[in-house]
């Protein structure tokens, strides 16, 4: 059966729980952002906001 989906969201250290995803800030507390690898999206309301990435490298 497996551990449930909620499940993965949450992380318990030291006696309190973590949250692993971030709030969206435009729906408050409650409703996380989804990872997708390269960006955090809101299923909710579509807010997206763009994880930090290293520059493009140029042609010379």
């Amino acid at each position: 059966m497996g551990v449930p989906r909620r499940a993965k969201l949450y992380e318990v250290k030291d006696g309190k729980v973590e949250r692993k995803n971030p709030f969206c800030p435009r729906c408050g507390p409650g409703v996380f952002m989804a990872d997708h690898g390269n960006r955090y999206a809101c299923g909710r309301c579509g807010y997206t906001e763009f994880k930090d990435q290293p520059e493009p490298k140029k042609k010379k």
